[in-house]
């Protein structure tokens, strides 16, 4: 099963690389694209939710690995300021 990371810039400055099982991402969001923080959040659980459930098809169990990266997720978005413009920008993907 391919695997890739999406590169991220949150509203604060930080940037994360994270981590998912499957290239579905590409589904859910765009290189160059700023999301405002809730929708971006809502888009990555989407997709690693869906990924997790890939890798439970494959193997049997649901990715952890996935499953952690979205838990960071919501907690640096839980770090962020309170600013409705705030946005997060996906820098790039890696394959």
């Amino acid at each position: 099963m391919p695997e890739m990371r999406f590169n991220i810039r949150w509203p604060d400055g930080a940037r994360d690389s994270c981590y998912s099982p499957s290239l579905v991402v590409k589904d859910y969001l765009v290189p160059g694209a700023r999301y405002p923080v809730d929708a971006f959040v809502g888009r990555a659980r989407e997709a690693l939710t869906v990924a997790s459930e890939r890798v439970k098809a494959r193997y049997g169990v649901p990715c952890s690995l996935a499953l952690g990266q979205l838990r960071a997720i919501e907690a640096a978005a839980a770090r962020q300021p309170p600013d409705p413009d705030a946005t997060v920008l996906v820098e790039t993907f890696e394959e």
